[in-house]
């Protein structure tokens, strides 16, 4: 979709470069409303994942600006990951997303309910 003599890039494959893969959207959900959480705990929420699949999901997402990767000197080693300004202002996707979800899919949770317990705003 680029016009001729463009150097422009399409907005939306912009946006799926950044997000596509099996985990980064279901690591920034978890990541969502937390001021930081660590490696484990991550591991623990997104059901499935594999060590190696979420270190290279936050490293991609670490590369391209959407979240922040802070390494404490302790013993045992502390690393803890939270949301750029840039990954936080995918909030109004996700809520988009949960929007969209409710008006074709009445087995999901609710707006509401999911505000219940996340932070977004």
């Amino acid at each position: 979709m680029k016009p001729a003599n463009s150097k422009k890039e399409c907005p939306v494959k912009y946006t799926i470069n950044i997000l596509s893969g099996k985990w980064k959207l279901k690591t920034l959900w978890e990541l969502q409303g937390n001021e930081c959480i660590r490696f484990n705990e991550l591991r623990r929420r997104i059901e499935g994942i594999s060590n190696v699949a979420l270190k290279r999901a936050l490293l991609e997402l670490e590369e391209d600006g959407i979240i922040k990767r802070v390494q404490y000197d302790e013993v045992p080693p502390k690393v803890e990951y939270s949301l750029t300004e840039k990954g936080r202002s995918l909030n109004s996707a996700f809520l988009e997303m949960i929007k969209w979800a409710n008006t074709y899919d009445s087995n999901t949770y609710s707006l509401e309910e999911i505000l219940e317990v996340k932070k977004f705003l």
